[in-house]
């Protein structure tokens, strides 16, 4: 599941187009991945009582089986623009997953947070001025040099 995450976040982080055969690998595991945690979501939160964590994460799986079923594009802009929705839908199911289990990860190097770990709550701005995400972050990632 990690390395997904990890792949679809690094895909909406490119500020240049991929070739077309990472466009195609990209496509491919995000839908096969996609297939195996839709199921897993819905089961998780259909046992939960209707507050809003089950309802925010069913909206998601939503939201990505519509993805889903977008059909290919015509060109690399308009193949790589549905590409980054699909990973977009990997993204949320997978926070909603670790939500719906308990699991809380960290938001700078994506591993869980355990017990007994030392960490440091986090928003992440967005450009708009808005929290674009929020949760945790280890302490040691917190004190870890950036890369630019």
């Amino acid at each position: 599941m990690r390395q997904l995450r990890a792949a679809a976040t690094w895909l909406l982080d490119q500020r240049t187009v991929p070739r077309h055969q990472s466009v195609k690998l990209f496509s491919q595991g995000f839908h096969n991945y996609l297939g195996q945690l839709i199921p897993r979501i819905g089961q998780l939160a259909e046992v939960l009582p209707p507050d809003d964590v089950p309802r925010v994460a069913l909206a998601g799986v939503g939201e990505a089986r519509r993805r889903l079923e977008e059909p290919e594009s015509v060109g690399l802009h308009g193949e790589v623009d549905r590409v980054r929705r699909l990973a977009r839908s990997i993204v949320a199911p997978c926070d909603h997953f670790d939500t719906l289990t308990g699991l809380v990860m960290c938001l700078a190097c994506d591993k869980p947070i355990e017990a007994g770990d030392a960490w440091v709550p986090y928003d992440q701005v967005s450009p708009s001025g808005g929290v674009a995400r929020a949760g945790r972050i280890h302490c040691r990632c917190a004190n870890a040099p950036r890369r630019h």
